[in-house]
């Protein structure tokens, strides 16, 4: 019995051994519930997309690629201890995540002291990458987003003055209006209110009333889709008809959800555009739908491209080491992505173009392309 058990428990070992060096894990961190939940839902399906589509193609080096996905829960302490998990509990050879800033600032410091690669499909704020040589990401970052805004609003549309109303916990909605507001001032622009509030708040009757007091062109909001839809239609009650603009957060079909007629006719600055006739971004739409039954949004096709990135460094290199995959990354030049043509610069960070887009009625319309 006992010669027996040791078979056993040495055959159940061998299947493990087997079963790993079978595939090639990755991992990914992102918020699947709480107030942000479409991000990190959209971001894992865009990977999963991805994922299956190499799978399909025969695999990553003669393997099949495993993913495993963590909900942080829209917290940064669980954003940490997602990648700790991920690290020394699923062994993966690279992390994909965060979407949201504030908890990629969270996890990366963890995939730096591991030397694993990460890479964050949509973290705009600058820090992120600037917490180690093994962190990624595959979007621009917020100063370009800031100054992108900042000259739609003042050569494209006019405006000289302008309001704005931002998140004192979001390291992404702070440094975004740092940016926007450095740009619009220089231009000529005026800065008529700078109001406050933090996430996870309903009642913005405070701030609105003193910004409709200094009568601005627009009100910049560069938060994420919840509080954004709430914002506008708090303004829209205190009799306030100028358009809102803001940043990628805003992206998700939820905004209209919340925001309803309010947010109507409002800009925002993101990572790609439906309307784009590409064959990369048609064929995205197309799977995406296919697979999942719903209209991709940004996130998405971030979480898809900075995947395909990651696989197709690993089969260039030939190796699934760390350190290779790290030097990989780093090489990365003209990568024909949904998002738009990405190349990785001595920063970490990806050198690409912006698209403005219009909330009308349920659909997000192209309005202009901005290059680097």
């Amino acid at each position: 019995m006992i010669v027996q058990s040791i078979l056993f428990l040495m055959l159940l070992i061998a299947m493990g051994c087997q079963d790993k060096s079978d595939k090639i894990v990755i991992g990914n961190f992102g918020s699947m519930t709480g107030a942000e939940a479409t991000f990190g839902i959209s971001t894992r399906d865009g990977i999963i997309l991805a994922m299956e589509e190499w799978n399909k193609a025969g695999g990553l080096l003669g393997k099949q690629i495993e993913l495993k996905a963590y909900d942080n829960q829209g917290k940064p302490e669980e954003a940490r201890l997602s990648v700790e998990k991920l690290i020394n509990i699923d062994n993966v050879v690279a992390v994909l995540g965060e979407v949201a800033s504030t908890r990629s600032l969270a996890g990366a410091p963890v995939a730096q002291q591991y030397k694993v690669p990460m890479i964050t499909p949509s973290s705009t704020n600058p820090l992120v990458t600037q917490k180690g040589d093994y962190i990624f990401r595959v979007c621009f970052i917020d100063p370009f987003q800031g100054e992108v805004m900042a000259k739609f609003a003042f050569n494209s549309l006019k405006f000289k003055k302008a309001a704005v109303l931002r998140d004192s916990k979001s390291d992404y909605s702070m440094g975004l209006a740092t940016y926007f507001i450095k740009t619009f001032t220089a231009l000529g622009g005026q800065i008529v209110a700078d109001e406050k509030y933090v996430s996870g708040d309903v009642d913005f009757k405070a701030q609105l009333t003193n910004i409709k007091s200094q009568q601005p062109e627009f009100i910049f909001v560069p938060g994420y889709y919840t509080e954004v839809g709430l914002i506008a239609r708090q303004a829209r009650e205190q009799g306030i008809k100028v358009p809102l603009m803001g940043g990628d957060g805003w992206d998700s079909e939820k905004l209209v959800e919340i925001g309803g007629e309010a947010i109507n006719g409002s800009y925002f600055s993101n990572h790609y555009t439906v309307e784009d006739p590409r064959p990369e971004v048609q064929n995205f739409i197309k799977n995406y739908q296919a697979r999942f039954g719903s209209k991709p949004d940004a996130l998405a096709a971030s979480g898809y491209d900075a995947a395909v990135i990651l696989f197709q460094t690993i089969k260039s290199t030939n190796s699934i080491d760390p350190k290779a995959i790290r030097d990989g990354l780093a090489q990365v030049k003209n990568f024909q992505g949904v998002t738009g043509i990405i190349s990785i610069n001595e920063k970490r960070d990806a050198t690409k173009s912006a698209v403005v887009l219009q909330v009308q009625g349920k659909n997000f319309k192209f309005v202009e392309t901005v290059n680097p």
